[in-house]
C-alpha cells in the first residue's frame, strides 16, 4: 500500500501551511531583501548580553535548571511576569499567570480547552494569518469582524456575538498584524463590556504593546475588564528574543487556566527552564526598559525609511502609518494584484507578504503588508524602490 491523502486528520484538512513560511523557500536567492517576515532587527538582539546571563543562571541554580519543571512556570519568572504586565497596565495576580512558548501558545491552548468542530470564533478583517491557521486546526469556523482605522467595530462585534453565540473571540489590539492600526480606548472598554455582556472570552493579543515610537501608551482591553472575560497574551519575542520563545498568559477563571495547564502538559509538558530564567534574571535586572528606549530609536527610523519610500509607488496608493509596531500595510489601486505579482517581485529581489492571506474569506488582492524591522535603511530603501518598480510596470 501507499501512503496517501486519506491518511490525514479531517481537522487538518482546511491547513495549507502558513503563507509566511511559504515565502520563506523564495529567498534564497542572494541578495534578497525581504519584508515578508515579521523578525526583530537582529540588532535588537543581544548576545553579549544574554550569555552571560545564562551561564549565571546555569551556575547560580546549577542542574536543575536542566531537569523538568512545572508546566504551570519557573516561579520565579511567574512573579517577573507579574510586575512586568502591572507595570503595563495588565491587572493580574502571579497565580493568573502562565509561561507559554510566545502569545501564540497561548491562542492555542485556549482553542484546545473551549473549541469543538464547527464552533465560531471572531476574529478582526483581517487578522494575523499565525491565529487564523490556528484556528483551522481545531475545525472552527472563523467570522469576520470588520474593522477601520481605529481597529474592530464594535458595533459589528456585538452583533457577531448575538448573532453567532461564539465562546472566543480575538484581537490584536495595538500595532495590529497586518494593519498596523491601534484600537481606540472607547472602543477597548466597549470590548470589555461586550465581552461580560453576552460571556464570550476574548483573548487580547498585545505582542507589540511596548514597540511604540509615538504617541500617548493606551489602556489594556484587559485593564477594563472587571469579571475576567479577557485573557492577555503577551511575549517577549519582539522584545528580548524570538528564540527563546517565552511569553505568559493572564487567565482570570481558575478553572479555564486549569484547562489550559492540562492542554500544555500535552503540548510541551512545560517551557525550558533555562529559557525561563533567562527571561526571569533580564527582568529582574531590570534590563528591558533601557534596551526598549534604544531599539525603538531604530525601529522608528526604519518605519520612517519605508513610509518615504511609498512617494514612488503607484497613484492611489492607501498606507497606514502606525505608531509602532513593525508593519506597514497598504491598499494599492484595484488593477494591482499583489497576489499574482509576488513571484515577479522575488525575481526582482524583493519579498513582501500579499494582503488576502490576512483576510478569513480571502480577497483583497490589492493588499500588501511590508515588515520593517528586519531590514536596515539602506536595504529598505532599495527594496522599496524595487517593489514599486514592479508595482509601476504591472500598473
Amino acid at each position: 500500500m501507499e501512503f496517501n491523502e486519506s491518511y490525514f486528520a479531517k481537522h487538518m484538512a482546511p491547513i495549507s501551511g502558513s503563507a509566511i513560511r511559504d515565502i520563506f523557500k523564495l529567498l534564497g536567492k542572494p541578495g534578497m531583501i525581504s519584508f515578508a517576515g515579521g523578525n526583530p532587527s537582529n540588532a535588537a538582539l543581544e548576545p553579549d548580553v544574554i550569555a552571560p546571563i545564562a551561564q549565571e543562571v546555569i551556575s547560580t541554580i546549577g542542574a536543575p535548571i536542566l531537569q523538568y519543571g512545572a508546566t504551570e512556570g519557573f516561579i520565579p519568572l511567574r512573579e517577573s511576569i507579574q510586575r512586568y504586565l502591572l507595570d503595563s497596565g495588565v491587572p493580574c495576580e502571579e497565580s493568573q499567570v502562565l509561561p507559554t512558548a510566545g502569545s501564540t501558545q497561548g491562542m492555542d491552548l485556549l482553542l484546545k480547552a473551549l473549541i469543538d468542530p464547527g464552533d465560531v470564533v471572531l476574529v478582526e478583517d483581517p487578522t494575523f494569518l499565525g491565529a487564523l491557521q490556528t484556528i483551522s486546526t481545531y475545525n472552527a469556523k472563523i467570522v469576520a469582524v470588520p474593522s477601520d482605522e481605529n481597529g474592530i467595530l464594535p458595533d459589528e462585534l456585538e452583533k457577531a456575538m448575538k448573532q453567532y453565540k461564539p465562546k472566543l473571540a480575538y484581537i490584536i489590539p495595538t500595532f495590529q498584524n497586518p494593519t498596523g492600526t491601534t484600537l481606540s480606548v472607547e472602543r477597548r472598554r466597549r470590548v470589555a463590556e461586550l465581552a461580560a455582556k453576552y460571556g464570550v472570552l476574548v483573548a487580547e493579543d498585545d505582542p507589540y504593546h511596548d514597540l511604540r515610537y509615538e504617541g500617548e501608551t493606551l489602556p489594556t482591553i484587559k485593564s477594563f475588564d472587571k469579571e475576567g472575560w479577557i485573557v492577555y497574551l503577551a511575549s517577549f519575542s519582539k522584545i528580548i528574543s524570538p528564540g527563546m520563545r517565552v511569553g505568559a498568559m493572564v487567565v482570570s477563571f481558575p478553572a479555564l487556566l486549569r484547562k489550559c495547564v492540562i492542554g500544555k502538559q500535552s503540548s510541551d509538558l512545560h517551557n525550558p527552564l533555562i529559557t525561563q530564567a533567562i527571561v526571569d534574571a533580564y527582568l529582574r535586572k531590570g534590563l528591558l526598559k533601557e534596551h526598549v528606549k534604544r531599539i525603538l530609536v531604530g525601529y522608528k527610523k526604519q518605519l520612517e525609511t519605508m513610509i518615504s519610500g511609498f512617494e514612488s509607488f503607484p497613484e492611489g496608493t492607501k498606507l497606514t502609518k502606525p505608531q509602532g509596531g513593525l508593519f506597514v500595510w497598504a491598499e494599492l489601486p484595484e488593477n494591482i494584484n499583489t497576489t499574482a505579482l509576488l513571484q515577479k517581485a522575488v525575481d526582482n529581489g524583493v519579498a513582501y507578504v500579499p494582503g488576502t492571506h490576512f483576510y478569513p474569506n480571502g480577497g483583497h488582492h490589492n493588499t500588501i503588508r511590508l515588515n520593517f524591522s528586519n531590514s536596515p535603511e539602506d536595504k529598505i530603501v532599495i527594496g522599496m524602490e524595487k517593489l514599486a518598480k514592479v508595482l509601476k510596470e504591472n500598473n
